[in-house]
């Protein structure tokens, strides 16, 4: 079990699991692998696990990072924010333009017209999804990205990090609060996408 110690293995033993686990599902069915509705189950699974990802980690920012980071003191943050920042600021950004990515192939596949009550929704849902992705990469990383370098040099020169940090900090803040506001609607839209007609 010594995979479970790293989380970078333990993702690649849970895509050989799903790998296994489908031919066996499709040895139990029957059901065969150049069927029309695979290329809509491979982009609808990528859509889910990137934007468990995405929305996971916008949720943790939210709700529990940006309080605690607040509750810490410049020497803290100068041990904090370079090590977890950056990481989890990479799969954030990655999720999100996985997500979209393959929420604009199920939206080809499965809504390529307006014609539907779904289809409306799933439109509405993408277009939501669009502008949280603009902010993810327009706003909230380019101000991250510059917060980190901040503190990080803050923390090795002993030095108070530079005024304009706190602007940079409310800039991506703001943006961050905007796409966990309008997770919320988008979350709706896409659940109603596959089950209203």
């Amino acid at each position: 079990m010594k995979f479970l110690e790293n989380p970078n293995q333990t993702m690649i033993v849970g895509f050989g699991l799903t790998a296994a686990l489908v031919a066996g599902w499709i040895a139990m069915t029957g059901i065969t692998p150049g069927h029309d509705s695979w290329v809509e189950t491979m982009f609808r699974w990528i859509h889910y696990l990137a934007g468990i990802i995405w929305i996971g980690l916008l949720y943790f920012f939210n709700l529990i990072n940006a309080g605690f980071l607040k509750s810490l003191d410049a020497g803290q943050k100068g041990v904090v924010v370079p090590r977890l920042m950056p990481s989890a600021l990479a799969w954030f950004r990655h999720g999100a333009t996985v997500t979209v990515l393959a929420g604009i192939g199920l939206i080809v596949i499965l809504h390529p017209s307006l014609s539907g009550t779904g289809d409306k929704a799933a439109w509405i849902g993408g277009a939501l999804g669009l502008i949280m992705m603009g902010n993810v990469h327009g706003i909230i990383w380019p101000c991250q990205t510059k917060i980190i370098a901040m503190t990080a040099e803050s923390a090795a020169s002993g030095k108070p990090t530079p005024p304009e940090m706190a602007d940079l900090a409310k800039k991506a803040l703001y943006a961050s609060r905007i796409n966990f506001m309008l997770s919320i609607p988008m979350l709706f839209f896409m659940g109603a996408a596959g089950h209203l007609k």
